[in-house]
């Protein structure tokens, strides 16, 4: 039996898909001007999209959960078809990539840890005054923000600090 919103060709309206893929109306739009997914429009200029538009969503959304930026999801889809589930082939690939790109944000994070528990230990919680971690505001000439934080390599040796 077809839905409230799904069409005699078994594509879905926008509130369908929202509803089964618990992702706001807003956020489709987004995607499709995104490219993440795609939808054909009705007579009426409603949009449709197919049931393959399901999947892409849930992939998107499990693509943020690791911490993926929606330009390595959209480069990720655009390796997988459109009209069809990926082959095991195709998903590995795109699966391949994924987990490099989680192992250095794994290693990244890491980074963070450590150095965030390091600035938390001496209580200042301020790098900018920090007297071990940036004595007279050395990091100020590498740039904004946290450098020790955000450098992958401290802007200056450990023991100039």
């Amino acid at each position: 039996m077809l839905g409230a919103m799904t069409d005699r060709d078994g594509r879905l309206a926008i509130g369908e898909l929202a509803a089964r893929s618990g992702v706001a109306p807003s956020a489709l739009r987004y995607y499709e001007e995104l490219g993440l997914i795609h939808s054909e429009r009705t007579a009426g200029n409603q949009r449709r999209y197919p049931r393959t538009a399901l999947r892409r969503v849930a992939f998107v959304r499990a693509a943020q959960q690791v911490g993926l930026s929606l330009e390595e999801v959209r480069a990720a889809l655009d390796r997988l078809p459109v009209d069809r589930a990926p082959s095991a082939t195709e998903w590995n690939a795109v699966a391949r990539t994924w987990q490099r790109r989680i192992e250095d944000r794994i290693a990244e994070l890491e980074r963070l840890k450590e150095r965030l528990t390091g600035c938390i230990g001496c209580g200042c919680l301020s790098l900018r005054k920090c007297g071990l971690y940036n004595p007279h505001d050395a990091a100020g000439k590498h740039g904004p923000g946290a450098r020790y934080l955000m450098e992958e390599d401290d802007p200056e040796p450990a023991g100039t600090r």
